[in-house]
């Protein structure tokens, strides 16, 4: 077993000001890559009194989790990786989600912490021996999938949904966490879920995500024409009243309802089930191998859960345990 490293509320960071100076700090550091209609997503789920189960989707293409299985072989693209000058796997990540991918202010040195971190620097250490042999890059929402397919980064690993239409571009590995659709809103909002109390109301969504794709299916009358790069800009535009709720994954939007008490999950449950994959380059198949390998290994000895007690699970107020992985054949 290895071993592993291991709250306030948005006003604890300073509020508004704040979270508009990390998108500053977030746009300083993105990768800059061409606009090619990437897609892209995460999923979450959250709050007191969130669920973990949540309902199948309606159009549900059986594609989640169908990897390839797990394999300790070094293949053309594990060989690449390493014969680089600089012996470092290069993640692209999200660095503005709470408790999933974000640099807490409070302690020095700034460095990036999270459940998703968690899971890259566990990826690198299988890879080269050493879990700090990783170096992170952040890209917004809806650039994820033309970073992989640039060669920017070798993988990304930031709360992105595995499904059908992404396969068309990516590989994933097996699901690593199961989440789905819900609005986030303020507590004095009458908007009560997905639902008919959205008519008229103005709704943000990252561009190129899940709850972009689902609010262009239903969207019961609401104003969907609020797009943003990254999925934190959708909190800040809700915190400054320019919108009215924000549609993403739950767990995501759990973690931004743990940083501001005055915003809630609307609804019983997340509309859609969803799990995050890594996304990898079209035909690395022995890095996927690879990358399933690790997942098999953290769910076995204890490493997911750890990494969940210690970042989600206040904030999504259940217990959970990981997806079970299912392969191709």
């Amino acid at each position: 077993m290895r071993t592993r490293r291991g709250t306030a509320g948005l006003r604890g960071w300073g509020g508004v000001g704040a979270m508009g100076l990390a998108c500053a700090l977030a746009g300083s550091l993105v990768l800059a890559l061409p606009d090619r209609g990437g897609h892209g997503d995460a999923a979450d789920r959250g709050g007191p009194g969130a669920v973990l189960a949540v309902p199948a989707r309606a159009d549900a293409d059986d594609c989640n989790d169908r990897s390839l299985r797990p394999s300790a072989k070094d293949g053309p693209a594990i060989d690449k990786i390493k014969d680089r000058d600089v012996k470092k796997l290069v993640v692209g990540v999200d660095q503005n989600s709470y408790r999933w991918g974000y640099r807490d202010p409070n302690k020095k040195g700034g460095k990036l912490e999270g459940f998703d971190i968690d899971l890259a620097h566990e990826i690198a250490e299988e890879i080269f021996g050493d879990r700090d042999a990783v170096v992170f890059r952040a890209i917004p929402t809806n650039q994820r999938i033309p970073a992989i397919q640039s060669g920017q980064v070798d993988m990304v690993v930031r709360t992105m949904t595995v499904n059908c239409k992404r396969l068309d571009d990516v590989d994933f590995s097996t699901g690593y966490f199961e989440t789905g659709q819900q609005v986030l809103a303020p507590k004095k909002s009458d908007i009560t879920g997905y639902d008919t109390s959205l008519a008229g109301k103005k709704i943000c969504s990252a561009s190129g995500s899940i709850a972009e794709e689902e609010l262009k299916k239903k969207n019961f009358g609401a104003d969907i024409s609020t797009t943003v790069p990254n999925q934190l800009d959708c909190l800040v535009r809700l915190q400054l009243g320019e919108v009215d709720a924000v549609v993403t994954d739950s767990a995501l939007a759990a973690g931004q309802a743990a940083q501001d008490p005055t915003v809630e999950l609307k609804g019983k449950e997340p509309f859609t089930t969803e799990h995050y994959g890594v996304a990898m380059k079209k035909g690395s198949d022995d890095l996927v191998r690879r990358v399933n390998k690790v997942l098999d290994d953290y769910r076995d000895d204890d490493g997911w859960q750890k990494s969940y007690d210690h970042w989600l699970k206040s904030a999504l107020g259940k217990d959970a345990t990981p997806p079970a992985p299912e392969y191709r054949d």
